[in-house]
């Protein structure tokens, strides 16, 4: 276990830390509280939950506390440092929705606009009426559309797969997570609209200027020696995932959920939504789009498969009012915020591995990121313990 800036393995240092460092206790954090968070991760690791993990806590725009467990890779066995890479699975979704929020701030783009307002030909196959509103809030109607490999290294081939998707159900008249759809939506929207490769714009108009060095969606080949492997559990051993860990999957930048980064990264980025957009003083979003993004645009109604509470922002999960272990067949998303949780929290997981979130009412932000799938009901109990100790630690204005 390390703590954050003193990077102890072979992988490259880590970009400068975005936000200062401060003792928990000047941001009414209770440190002992926090160590118990870190002794948990200690005891999964030990028990083999997991090979490796990472941990960020920050407020008031400073850095609490941090923490790198474990390994990165198991074959060939590699510590995990503080400038190692985490695969974020759906986390991504949040860095691609941001990067949509700064296009309706800056007049290019609605929520209430039809995407084929901007994308004529997805009007094929009865998809014309699809708001932007309906695809960020998974109601689109296409939840189990999934472009392969072959669209990552051309553009052209993703928009022509993307225009032709086909409708599952009526959108609107449902809510359905979109696992990957939505988002590869998303990517050829903000393509069309900007005439740049959606990850540049995602690097070049969102993370760079608010020095979230550390977060990437498509990594170049410099920085790909720091990425993970993501593994799985066969025989109760960690086996590295082929699928998720080649270095054309890490530089294709999946856009709800091939993006990497640190746990330091993401806790910035979520102090930053946190502040109402802005960072160390360079404003990436407005005040009221993020208001607006953040609140529950699906109030209780529940995912047709999963049977899970939705309560769904234009990207973001939210935490919200109801008890989420009372009313899901399966433990929902709420659940890795903590159940007690602010109901204004919001965040979003990833697959099995990981969660970030951010308390607007108290100015904390939480980033834990691992680089296992765990089954449930291990995944969604250990999200919802971890969380419960970050806000548990919370004991001053």
């Amino acid at each position: 276990m390390t703590q954050i800036a003193l990077a102890e393995t072979g992988a490259r240092a880590p970009a400068a830390a975005v936000l200062p460092a401060a003792a928990p206790a000047e941001l009414g954090l209770d440190p002992d509280r926090l160590e118990q968070l870190f002794a948990l991760i200690e005891r999964h690791i030990a028990d083999g939950r997991y090979p490796g993990a990472q941990v960020a806590i920050a407020r008031h725009g400073r850095l609490a506390a941090g923490r790198t467990f474990g390994r990165a890779h198991v074959s060939p066995d590699v510590a995990a440092g503080d400038g190692t890479l985490w695969l974020l699975y759906s986390q991504t979704k949040m860095i691609t929705s941001a990067a949509v929020w700064q296009l309706v701030d800056a007049g290019a783009l609605s929520f209430a606009d039809l995407v084929s307002d901007h994308l004529p030909e997805f009007a094929a196959r009865g998809k014309g009426e699809i708001t932007v509103h309906q695809l960020l809030t998974h109601q689109a109607g296409f939840p189990n559309a999934r472009p392969g490999p072959e669209v990552w290294s051309d553009h052209a081939r993703l928009r022509r797969a993307v225009c032709d998707f086909a409708l599952e159900w009526r959108p609107g008249t449902r809510v359905q997570y979109h696992g990957a759809a939505a988002h590869w939506v998303c990517a050829v929207l903000i393509e069309a609209l900007t005439g740049r490769d959606y990850r540049q714009v995602i690097r070049q108009d969102l993370l760079d200027p608010l020095g979230l060095h550390d977060l990437y969606v498509g990594v170049p080949a410099e920085a790909q020696g720091r990425c993970a492997d993501m593994h799985t559990l066969q025989d109760g051993l960690p086996v590295a995932d082929a699928s998720s860990s080649g270095a054309d999957f890490r530089a294709a930048g999946v856009p709800g959920g091939g993006g990497y980064g640190t746990a330091a990264a993401l806790a910035a980025f979520y102090q930053m939504l946190a502040a109402g957009g802005t960072l160390n003083g360079v404003r990436a979003l407005s005040p009221r789009v993020i208001a607006h993004a953040t609140r529950n645009h699906t109030a209780d109604r529940v995912d047709s498969t999963s049977g899970a509470t939705m309560n769904r922002g234009l990207g973001p999960v939210i935490r919200g009012r109801v008890p989420p272990t009372a009313v899901n067949p399966s433990p929902g998303q709420t659940r890795g915020m903590g159940t007690i949780a602010p109901p204004a929290t919001f965040g979003h997981g990833g697959a099995g591995s990981s969660y970030s979130w951010a308390d607007p009412e108290s100015g904390l932000s939480f980033s834990y990121v691992s680089n296992c799938r765990s089954d449930e009901p291990f995944h969604s109990r250990r999200l919802d313990r971890l969380s419960n100790l970050a806000h548990a630690a919370l004991v001053a204005p």
